[in-house]
């Protein structure tokens, strides 16, 4: 594992080992040169390959033929910054254990540990990398769409930017809103060469993995939306015995009206505006219409999901879904006028309604009066029976 140089008389030792370290000799004639080989081994818990909120240890040992000196360690990470990790040594000061920080995704690059001691005077850098395998989403992202529209739902992953080498798998679920049901869509695995397979699992709805989609990217594409596709979507990568998983919750929006059809002249009808799950506090829903005065403007309170507004006249309304004072969507709803023989139907109808009721009334009462009639009638006749049979009975006696 050593080789010298002849022309400058230089030793070369390959592979260095800690076993290598040592006093080393050269003697040419009567001069005689000596050096110190002091041999540092800093090694990284998992190869260097993490999760998000993995914890990072990091061990150094030191080996010289003299006395081992207390070593002063320094971290920095990939951005430059000091890192203050949890130091540990054995009593002989050979080995040292750093423990790092949760990692996150933000933290994959070259990290750097600075050894120094006062005697023997060291100043010497270890350069290591740091790979965390994750996500480049956010932990939860809210997607907000409407009914019937197409949706692409992305996750994208890292493992290419950060050129993991090593094999993964994963997976893609799906919650409905407060279900406790979870539906495995998408079955994935990666391999320590970069190439990525997916495989469909479920067909509980309609839904399709595009081909054209980014590299390192999971994807579902959901060409019609409908009000029960909403809730939790969640991927989950998988390496070794952790996982990490990011979420997309998606809230759908509809509008409708109560009676539907068209607004007969005088009738009033209701519009509602709802979404699939409750609002955060900085969003909210609110009717508008268009061409419409202040008083045309109805906004929902905190955390509703629903909202109602009467109206008795015909126009265009707009459902617009609002956060941090920014439109995410928009619905409208176009309230037409029926047409005039609808509305003399429904006023026929009402009147007619009207003496169907009064005639049943005055049925009903008509009816009562004859069964009262009858009623005391009876009445009568008993008396006059029980009176006779009074009668009767006083003649008999005398």
């Amino acid at each position: 594992r050593s080789e010298i140089n002849p022309k400058n008389k230089q030793l070369k030792v390959l592979d260095l080992m800690l076993a290598d370290a040592g006093i080393y000799t050269c003697e040419l004639g009567s001069r005689t040169v000596s050096v110190l080989l002091h041999v540092f081994k800093l090694t990284i818990s998992s190869d260097g390959n993490f999760l998000p909120d993995d914890v990072p240890e990091l061990t150094l040992v030191q080996n010289s033929s003299h006395p081992l000196p207390i070593l002063s360690i320094t971290l920095f990470s990939n951005s430059n910054s000091i890192v203050k990790p949890v130091v540990s040594q054995d009593k002989a000061h050979q080995t040292y254990t750093l423990q790092l920080k949760k990692l996150e995704t933000v933290d994959n690059g070259t990290w750097t540990c600075h050894i120094h001691s006062d005697s023997p005077l060291i100043n010497q850098n270890i350069s290591f990398d740091v790979k965390v395998l994750g996500f480049q989403n956010p932990v939860l992202e809210r997607k907000y769409t409407t009914i019937d529209s197409t949706v692409i739902l992305s996750w994208h992953l890292n493992f290419q930017k950060i050129k993991w080498n090593e094999g993964f798998t994963g997976q893609l679920n799906w919650k409905q809103q407060k279900s406790a049901t979870t539906h495995q869509l998408i079955d994935f695995n990666v391999t320590a060469r970069g190439k990525q397979h997916e495989t469909k699992k479920s067909s509980h709805f309609h839904f399709v993995i595009p081909e054209n989609k980014p590299e390192s990217t999971i994807e579902v594409k959901l060409p019609k939306i409908h009000f029960n596709h909403s809730g939790q979507y969640q991927c989950q990568l998988v390496y070794g015995r952790s996982y990490v998983q990011s979420n997309i919750e998606l809230v759908v929006m509809k509008v409708s009206a109560n009676p539907v059809g068209p607004l007969p002249k005088g009738a009033e009808m209701t519009l509602i505006c709802q979404v699939s799950s409750p609002l955060s506090s900085n969003a909210y829903l609110r009717w508008t219409r268009v061409n419409g005065t202040e008083m045309d403007v109805k906004d929902s309170k905190p955390h509703e999901t629903k909202l109602e507004v009467k109206v008795s006249a015909v126009g265009l309304w707009n459902c617009d879904l609002i956060e941090d004072d920014v439109r995410k969507i928009s619905l409208n709803y176009s309230v037409e006028e029926a047409p005039a023989w609808i509305s003399y139907v429904v006023i026929g109808a009402s009147i007619g309604g009207s003496i169907l009721m009064f005639g049943l009334a005055s049925l009903c009462i008509i009816n009562g009066i004859k069964w009262q009639r009858r009623r005391q009638r009876a009445k009568r006749m008993a008396q006059a029976r029980q009176h006779l049979l009074e009668n009767k009975t006083c003649q008999c006696q005398q």
